[in-house]
C-alpha cells in the first residue's frame, strides 16, 4: 500500500525548478493510458519537436513568449510531455508554465474517458492552488482549500486527504487541532496516491519532453454582468445588467459626451432687472 504523505515532498521547498513552477504559474497533469502524442493532439498543441530536460522546455516556452512580444493577454504556452510508469500501467506526465490555466476542462474530461486525469497547479505570484481528479470522463473531486470540495464525489478523497497530512477531520472539515502542513506538498502526495507516480526533481529536470504549442483559448462571450456585494452589516447589493442594456448605456453615455456644448447666459428675473434699473 502507497504510505506516502507530505513529508515525502518536502524537497520541493529546496527545488529551484519547483521555485520556477511556483514563481511562473504551473499545472502538472498525470493521465493514464494515454500517449504524449495522444495527449498533446487532444490538447490541440501545435508539436515544437522534443525538448531535453525541464532546461529544455523552459527554454522552448521562453522562446515563445519572446515572440509574443510582451502579449500578457495571449495565454497561449509550450506544454511538455513524457512517459512514466505509475499504477495500472502507462501514464502521460504533462508540464506546462501557463499561470495554473491547466488543461481546458473538456480535454481532461475527454482524456479521463475508460482511464484517469490527476492535476494540480498554481497560478504564480497569487494564492491560488487547485487540485484535480478526473474518472472515466467526470470530474469527480476539485479543490483549492481542501475542506470547500466540489465535484460529483467531493467527499470520497477525505480518507486519502487525512492520510497524506490535509488537517482535515473525519467527516471532510477543517480540523483546527490538526498539526498545520505544506499543502503543495500534501498536494503532491495526494496526486501520488491517486497515480503511483513519485514526482521527483530528478523525474522532472531529466525527462525528454515531447512539446506542444498549446493556443490560447477564445474569450467565451459574455452575455451581461452581475454585481453582488454584502457589507460588514450583512447588508446585500444584487445587480444585473443584460449586454444589450450595457450597450445602449454606453451608447448613450458616449453620444452624451460628443454631444456639442452650449453655453447660455441666464437673465435675471424681471423683477430683478426692473428693480436695478429704478436704482440707477
Amino acid at each position: 500500500m502507497n504510505s506516502v504523505t507530505a513529508q515525502d515532498y518536502a524537497w520541493i521547498r529546496t527545488s529551484p525548478l519547483f521555485r520556477h513552477m511556483m514563481e511562473s504559474g504551473y499545472t502538472l497533469t498525470l493521465i493514464r493510458g494515454r500517449t504524449p502524442r495522444e495527449v498533446l493532439r487532444a490538447m490541440e498543441a501545435d508539436p515544437r519537436g522534443t525538448g531535453e530536460g525541464a532546461a529544455g522546455l523552459i527554454e522552448a516556452d521562453d522562446a515563445h513568449r519572446t515572440e509574443l512580444g510582451g502579449d500578457y493577454w495571449d495565454q497561449s504556452y509550450v506544454a511538455g510531455a513524457f512517459t512514466a510508469s505509475g499504477e495500472n500501467g502507462g501514464w502521460t506526465v504533462v508540464l506546462g508554465f501557463d499561470g495554473g490555466l491547466g488543461i481546458a476542462s473538456p480535454h481532461r474530461e475527454t482524456l479521463s474517458r475508460d482511464g484517469r486525469v490527476v492535476a494540480h497547479s498554481t497560478n504564480g505570484g497569487k494564492p491560488i492552488h487547485l487540485f484535480h481528479w478526473f474518472e472515466d470522463g467526470e470530474l469527480r473531486t476539485t479543490f483549492e482549500g481542501p475542506s470547500s470540495r466540489d465535484g460529483s464525489t467531493p467527499d470520497e478523497l477525505v480518507p486519502l486527504l487525512r492520510e497524506v497530512g490535509f488537517p482535515l477531520t473525519s467527516e471532510g472539515e477543517h480540523d483546527e487541532s490538526a498539526p498545520d502542513v505544506d499543502r503543495k506538498a500534501a498536494a503532491l502526495a495526494l496526486a501520488e496516491r491517486l497515480t503511483g507516480i513519485r514526482v521527483t526533481e530528478s523525474l522532472l529536470q531529466n525527462a525528454t519532453y515531447e512539446l506542444g504549442l498549446v493556443p490560447d483559448e477564445p474569450a467565451e462571450e459574455w452575455t451581461g454582468l452581475a454585481i453582488d456585494i454584502t457589507d460588514a452589516h450583512g447588508e446585500r447589493l444584487y445587480k444585473e445588467w443584460t449586454n444589450e442594456e450595457i450597450a445602449t448605456a454606453s451608447d448613450r453615455a458616449r453620444a452624451e459626451a460628443n454631444a456639442p456644448i452650449v453655453i447660455t447666459y441666464n437673465q435675471p428675473p424681471e423683477a430683478d432687472r426692473s428693480e436695478r434699473e429704478t436704482s440707477q
